[in-house]
């Protein structure tokens, strides 16, 4: 039996659900630390309360709005996630309403 490899992975994609897409940006988000530190601050978490605050749809969409605020990290994180900046935008809606 002959087990081909996978193909390689090219990001997240446009099929998954947006709190894992939310997730992942959040990720992009603390990935550097300034960008980190900016947020932290913009939202007045602090890094226990992030943690806390994980699965909450509301402080996701908080992620998404901060990437959106701020259109270059938008497209990098979008880019990072392989994905369209629209459909990180998209998502934020989705997880605030």
């Amino acid at each position: 039996m002959t087990i081909l490899p996978r193909p390689p992975s090219t990001g997240i994609g446009t099929g998954t659900d947006p709190q894992t897409l939310a997730l992942a940006a959040l990720g992009w988000v603390l990935g550097e630390e300034d960008r980190a530190q900016r947020f932290l601050a913009l939202t007045g978490l602090t890094p226990d309360e992030l943690r806390a605050a994980l699965g909450d749809p509301a402080m996701l969409a908080g992620v998404i709005e901060f990437l959106c605020a701020h259109e270059p990290d938008l497209v990098a994180a979008a880019q990072a996630l392989g994905v369209a900046p629209q459909t990180l935008a998209a998502i934020g809606a989705e997880l605030g309403a």
